[in-house]
């Protein structure tokens, strides 16, 4: 399964990132580099606990991490995040 992370910079400065497919998974930093780590770990975090209680497939095993280097979005393909 692939993962969205849409980030998006708040009137007062700060970074919000937001995983898409997962409703209430988001986490603000003062940068994207800082917002979209600790929305990953948040991501992990869920899936971990739906997997504990049988609430998730899987093929949500599957997640890994890695990043690009464009601004403005970060998507999981193929399990891996990948920020463009």
């Amino acid at each position: 399964m692939a993962f969205t992370v849409e980030i998006e910079q708040e009137a007062d400065g700060r970074w919000l990132a937001e995983v898409v497919e997962l409703p209430g998974v988001l986490a603000y930093g003062d940068s994207q580099e800082a917002a979209v780590p600790r929305v990953q770990a948040l991501a992990r975090r869920v899936l971990a606990e739906r997997l504990e209680h049988g609430e998730a497939g899987p093929e949500l095993l599957r997640i890994s991490s890695g990043a690009a280097s464009a601004p403005g979005r970060a998507s999981a393909l193929g399990g891996c995040w990948r920020r463009y």
